[in-house]
């Protein structure tokens, strides 16, 4: 699960296919876990650029981020993109460093 994340130029469709990779919904058990934790997640990066300490919220970021971006019919601009680039940063730093944090899998 703990796949490379795309390099920090890549395209939509490269995001979108790591993205994807994490299934988020099944991860936490529900649409509404899940969106609970993007959204989260989201507010407190544009409050004051604080990311999600963990690989398994910053994957679930990224699936919802690419979940609200289909739900909108849109890629996201330049200014939604740097969230995104963000958090594929993060993730990639978590896996460099080897502290994924992981948390069990809710039940």
């Amino acid at each position: 699960m703990a796949a490379e994340p795309p390099a920090p130029d890549a395209d939509w469709a490269e995001i979108d296919r790591y993205a994807r990779s994490f299934n988020a919904y099944d991860y936490w058990g529900s649409l509404e876990k899940c969106a609970e934790v993007g959204n989260a997640a989201k507010k407190a990066y544009d409050a004051d650029g604080t990311l999600p300490r963990s690989l398994d919220n910053l994957r679930t970021c990224l699936f919802f981020e690419q979940r609200r971006f289909k739900h909108f019919n849109r890629e996201p601009d330049e200014e939604e993109m740097k969230y995104i680039r963000a958090l594929l940063e993060a993730a990639r730093g978590r896996l460099e460093r080897g502290t994924t944090l992981w948390r069990p899998k809710p039940t």
